[in-house]
């Protein structure tokens, strides 16, 4: 039997939350006593007797979120429960990421109470909130954003269709509730968070979070684990790197200076093309498509990509292209796409006489988020690539 678990994220917090499990299983106490070891912190006595608002601080939530779950994952341990996939909701990923091995224990509590402090400590000044909005769809909910005239607001996490939560200033998601429930949203349920999270007003936090991450490491998985970002299953670090190394090979034995390039540009490119490749190879029924798809020759009779028609040309490799024609070359295909896709790929590559702009750019301007900006680009390739390919009679 195939099982998968699910984890919570910040929000599902009560006082009294893991008390049953901790009096009733000596696996369940002993994770609590892990975790107390390792942080300091008697995140058991926070999170039987609270206070509510010391609970509901950050630092304090997503610890006790963490081991709760870690607790009950242990127990379903002792009676041979166990999940072939789990995936998690934000914080949940991490427990994820800890059931799955690629994160050690030790160091996955670690990282959760440096993300839990930084979330906190590095919050610009104001008052938060996140709500989730149930019975809209996506654009709707962006339009509820966009109507706001009190404060910042924007959408942060599309978790399903009909429900989406916003997130940003308390007066914002204020007005926000009045304008979804009288666009029909069925519910409006307020959060219990205490922060604009993720949003750009964490990019403080994020930056100081990075840094901490880049000392971590990630171990072989022995579960799938889905992420949260795009629906997709990680993928071992070590299989990343021995593909990877064979594109850098490949880079070498067929590099030429008729390429154009200089010789790490293009070596990055036969690295790049290695790993997708491996991804498209590895799900047979998957419709993702490299991007390093030839389309064509440029005057000097070198090939080019698709990615390149859409990419603004780099000196050190695409002084030649002819921007033009690769531009006719994408238009015979861009009318597949919706008009907010269109909007997004003119902008992010400056098509159409318009200015090039990054995600972050894009997600100002429309009032989204920039993670939105980035799955709306991702879809819009995808559907270009397949155009092409089936019009060109290529094959996966």
């Amino acid at each position: 039997m195939n099982i998968g678990f699910l984890f919570p994220g910040q929000g599902s917090q009560s006082i009294g939350m893991g008390k049953d499990i901790y009096e009733e299983y000596e696996a369940a106490r002993k994770i609590y006593n892990q975790v107390k070891n390792i942080t300091g912190i008697d995140i058991a006595k926070i999170s039987f007797e609270g206070p509510e608002d010391i609970l509901n601080e950050t630092k304090y939530t997503q610890l006790a979120i963490l081991t709760e779950s870690l607790a009950i994952l242990e127990i379903l341990k002792d009676n041979n429960i166990t999940a072939n996939m789990s995936a998690g909701l934000s914080l949940g990923e991490y427990t994820a990421l800890i059931n799955s091995k690629a994160l050690m224990f030790e160091e996955g509590i670690k990282i959760v109470q440096k993300r839990g402090e930084y979330m906190q400590n590095l919050l610009p000044s104001g008052e938060w909130q996140m709500a989730a909005i149930i019975g809209l769809n996506d654009n709707e909910v962006e339009d509820v954003c966009k109507k706001v005239k009190l404060g910042f607001v924007v959408p942060a996490n599309y978790n399903s269709v009909g429900q989406v939560v916003i997130s940003g200033e308390k007066v914002a998601i204020n007005e926000a509730e009045k304008i979804a429930k009288e666009m029909g949203a069925k519910k409006v349920r307020v959060l219990k968070t205490a922060g604009p999270f993720h949003t750009e007003k964490l990019q403080e936090s994020s930056e100081a979070l990075r840094k901490e991450l880049e000392n971590i490491t990630i171990h072989k998985f022995e579960t799938k684990v889905i992420k949260n970002i795009d629906g997709k299953i990680y993928k071992d670090t070590d299989d990343l790197i021995s593909i990877g190394i064979i594109g850098l090979i490949k880079g070498i034995d067929t590099y030429s200076h008729k390429h154009g390039t200089k010789l790490a540009t293009y070596c990055a490119r036969c690295i790049d093309n290695e790993i997708l490749m491996y991804f498209r190879n590895d799900k047979k029924n998957s419709k993702n498509i490299s991007i390093d798809e030839k389309v064509g020759f440029d005057k000097d009779g070198n090939e080019i990509t698709f990615m390149e028609i859409l990419k603004t040309p780099k000196p050190d490799f695409a002084e030649d292209l002819h921007i033009q024609n690769n531009i006719k070359l994408l238009s015979k295909y861009i009318n597949i796409l919706s008009d907010r896709e269109k909007s997004i790929i003119y902008k992010r590559y400056g098509l159409n006489n318009t200015e090039e702009l990054t995600q972050k750019e894009i997600a100002k301007e429309l009032g989204i988020s920039r993670s939105y900006v980035s799955r709306i680009e991702k879809r819009a390739l995808t559907k270009l690539l397949r155009e092409f390919i089936k019009n060109n009679q290529y094959t996966e």
